[in-house]
């Protein structure tokens, strides 16, 4: 299970309870990536598993952005595509890899980076954004990112894989993040505030961690979202993953519901 927000930059966990019915025992460990996992290892027979967790998380806006980074940040980023800490995000992974159909798309959208890797990537954000339809229901969470190329439809897991695919092919260490919206903040989000959502996170010269979310077109640092969990793909964060035993057809339900409460001054 991969379920409790990280402590990270702008982000404090101040609570975090996880139940399920029938009760099963849980071993609670740190992954490779800094996340936190929950082993669920549950041997009674049953009909229906339940998950539920709460969390009261601390979460504080980002710093707003330069309008552009120094001079000689691509020569940096080049110079660190190799290095132990970005080889994981700026290779490919299991859903983010080149292909023919990424070329293809990229040319037919003129996308190439400018002198500027921060303008870069909010100009490919935008590019992503009006290009492709939100279809909630058009992909599944084993969807490689040639599906939304060949449909130019797909959901937030679609839009992050393909952000992500084309900044490492500029060499940018780019990484798969989900977590949850911030419910006071969906003016202009077509990803809805009841299901988990994803973005994208690429990090830059002299910023660290950067935030880019092509699904709503906004700085994801922007309006509190909750981070869960960060990875080379949506493969690295799924929130359920394993292994049952048994006959019979399975079907999972998710429910999400998040409040904003403001923080009151001492």
């Amino acid at each position: 299970l991969c379920l409790e927000p990280r402590q990270d930059r702008g982000q404090r966990l101040l609570d975090f309870e996880i139940e399920t019915q029938p009760p099963a025992n849980l071993n609670r460990e740190t992954d490779c990536f800094g996340n936190t996992r929950h082993l669920l290892d549950l041997h009674q027979t049953h009909k229906i598993l339940e998950i539920a967790t709460r969390s009261t998380v601390e979460v504080a806006s980002a710093p707003p952005l330069p309008a552009r980074l120094h001079t000689g940040a691509w020569e940096e980023i080049r110079s660190r595509r190799e290095s132990c800490a970005d080889w994981d995000f700026t290779h490919p992974s299991a859903l983010v890899r080149p292909s023919s159909a990424l070329t293809e798309f990229v040319d037919q959208h003129c996308i190439e980076p400018m002198d500027d890797p921060l303008a870069s990537l909010r100009q490919l954000s935008q590019t992503l954004h009006g290009c492709l339809q939100y279809i909630p229901g058009s992909t599944t969470a084993e969807s490689p990112v040639e599906h939304i190329l060949e449909t130019g439809q797909g959901v937030c897991q679609d839009y992050a894989h393909l952000m992500i695919a084309i900044a490492r092919s500029w060499d940018i260490p780019a990484r798969y993040v989900s977590g949850y919206l911030n419910p006071t903040d969906q003016s202009n989000e077509q990803a809805p505030s009841n299901a988990t959502h994803a973005w994208v996170e690429c990090r830059l010269p002299g910023l660290g961690w950067v935030g880019f979310d092509p699904t709503n077109q906004s700085f994801a640092g922007k309006g509190g979202k909750v981070h869960i969990a960060v990875g080379r793909d949506y493969h690295d964060v799924s929130p359920t993953r394993g292994v049952l035993q048994g006959g019979g057809a399975t079907r999972l339900e998710v429910d999400v519901r998040t409040r904003s409460f403001p923080i009151e001054s001492p």
